[in-house]
């Protein structure tokens, strides 16, 4: 576990800079912004350590928050419907056109200025910062572009941590379960390995095991294969098309025509809204199909000037 020693704060003025959130004083737990937590190379699990003249106290990292400094607007009143077994994905057409800002808003990593979420009939602004950590550990699971594995744990260590976490099953049956997962995205055999002697591809596909240990409601995903070189990223699509056809609702966000031509839905996002919308029907690349629909999306893309 690694320490994050923070000198010279007569109290929290570290943490509040930051923008952090306390989840649980008595406890000692901590929510830390994203980008801090990616120039920090910080993992979940992770202390910080605070300490002064006034002050000496260590906190557990248990959750990221997007940082609350963001232009509360940039998202603007538009209301939509994820059903179950959805496979979505945002496309945004110019830098900061607010698609990462719409689904971090949807997970509760951001907070809205107004409008609510209602995720599973349950009204999200309601809930306190320490049931929306809980939600999104137990109900929610997240692959990004980069994977955030803790360095110091295995694969397979790395992939049960959530589940051990969460605590809701014994270790036997969140064990099974990984490695259930771990053969279906087919690196059973990288269990032991550290992340550093895998290629990205793999580690990617330990992030998605990662993400579905806890059984959840809701895949997230902010570009998943922006940093995969073109077959990993195609390999990284077939496998959460299967996910997606097995049952598991999928929001996604990303650039790549490829990956969208994937998706049964494409929103298309502009100034922060959603001002297009095309339906595609579930993928089957048995039907030969995806070059059509990569075809007609560039189209329609190319009329919605992306």
């Amino acid at each position: 576990m690694d320490h994050y020693f923070v000198k010279q704060s007569d109290s929290f003025d570290f943490l509040l800079n930051l923008k952090s959130e306390i989840i649980d004083a008595s406890a000692g737990e901590i929510a830390v912004p994203i980008y801090y937590m990616q120039q920090e190379n910080m993992e979940i699990g992770d202390t910080i350590r605070v300490f002064s003249k006034a002050v000496d106290m260590e906190l557990t990292v248990v959750d990221f928050v997007r940082d609350v400094q963001m232009n509360p607007s940039i998202v603007h009143s538009k209301r939509f419907v994820i059903n179950e077994a959805d496979f979505e994905i945002l496309i945004m057409g110019p830098s900061g056109s607010g698609k990462s800002t719409l689904l971090y808003n949807i997970c509760s990593m951001d907070k809205m200025s107004s409008g609510n979420v209602v995720f599973n009939g349950q009204d999200l602004s309601g809930l306190s910062e320490k049931e929306l950590s809980r939600l999104r550990l137990t109900a929610m699971g997240f692959i990004f572009q980069q994977f955030h594995l803790l360095k110091n744990l295995s694969i397979f260590d790395n992939i049960i941590l959530p589940a051990y976490s969460a605590k809701r099953s014994s270790r036997k049956t969140i064990n099974n379960r990984a490695r259930r997962l771990m053969e279906k995205a087919g690196i059973a055999e990288l269990a032991d390995h550290d992340i550093t002697q895998v290629s990205g591809g793999q580690l990617q596909r330990a992030a998605i095991c990662r993400a579905l240990i806890n059984q959840p409601d809701i895949i997230f995903g902010d570009e998943p294969t922006g940093a995969l070189n073109s077959k990993s990223a195609y390999d990284i699509m077939e496998l959460l098309t299967e996910i997606n056809q097995s049952g598991k609702t999928i929001l996604l966000v990303t650039h790549d025509v490829k990956v969208a031509a994937k998706t049964e839905r494409v929103l298309y996002m502009l100034d922060g809204e959603i001002v297009g919308e095309q339906q595609f029907g579930k993928y089957n690349k048995e039907n030969g199909d995806v070059k059509a629909r990569e075809e007609f999306l560039a189209m329609w893309l190319r009329d919605m000037d992306f």
